[in-house]
């Protein structure tokens, strides 16, 4: 009886030093969201946008990720409870502060110390914040939402831009977002597969973008990286990731 209980050790022993664990593709680890255009985007843009994520942390790194904080262009502050879709953003400019959830469309909003009740005014004012968390999330997070719904990817081959050669992506979009004719083309470095300069045109027909700007000085927040402090001056700062947050900041002015 010990023999074979012996013999069966050895086995086993032999079974789990050559047995490997299974080990996922690029695009097992990064599934696209529904609605994104697989059909539209070509192949050699999906991997490079897959890279880009497993760049930047992962996407298991990147949905487990709960809250994050930030300053748009130094004039609001957002907090955005990724996993629930509450938000929170405090505008200095005009004293207002907008509660609401992005999924729901629910929301609540203050302005000058006094809480805008009327229905109306309070669902344009909802509306207009969840567009400002659309165009200030962007500005963050834009290389996690490469294979998001309604997105299509082009690899356009190598370019350079101020003497550096990059892999160049192009994304349009089918009926999505407050502004569906924006393009985007980034830049993207050969070697780390990050994101280094992006360029924006407001009409995916032209040819010439209205800026390019610097995608850089990435750090690691939690388990992802994010660019903020950009080079440029322009773009997020204050970035702050967190594991847990007051429930108040979602709920009370």
């Amino acid at each position: 009886m010990k023999t074979i209980i012996a013999i069966f050790l050895a086995l086993f022993f032999v079974w789990a030093c050559t047995t490997k664990p299974e080990v996922k593709s690029l695009a097992e680890q990064n599934p696209a969201m529904e609605g994104f255009d697989l059909t539209g985007s070509d192949p050699a843009a999906i991997q490079l946008a897959d890279s880009i994520m497993h760049a930047m942390g992962g996407r298991e790194n990147w949905d487990k990720t709960r809250f994050i904080s930030w300053t748009v262009f130094g004039r609001r502050d957002l907090v955005w409870d990724k996993h629930n879709g509450r938000v929170r953003i405090d505008s200095k400019s005009d004293s207002t502060t907008y509660l609401v959830n992005v999924n729901t469309g629910e929301g609540r909003v203050k302005i000058k110390g006094t809480e805008i009740t009327e229905p109306d005014s309070l669902k344009k004012l909802v509306d207009k914040a969840k567009s400002m968390w659309i165009n200030d999330s962007y500005w963050l997070v834009m290389p996690f939402k490469l294979k998001d719904s309604g997105v299509t990817l082009k690899y356009m081959g190598e370019d350079t831009l101020q003497g550096n050669t990059f892999n160049t992506l192009v994304l349009t979009f089918k009926e999505v977002g407050v502004t569906p004719q924006n393009k985007y083309k980034l830049y993207v470095d050969i070697k780390d597969k990050l994101l280094r300069n992006w360029a924006y045109y407001s009409n995916a027909a032209q040819d010439t973008a209205n800026f390019i700007r610097p995608w850089d000085n990435y750090q690691k927040y939690g388990n992802i990286l994010l660019s903020c402090d950009r080079s440029d001056k322009a773009g997020p700062s204050n970035v702050k990731v967190d594991e847990t947050l007051p429930d108040a900041l979602f709920t009370e002015f």
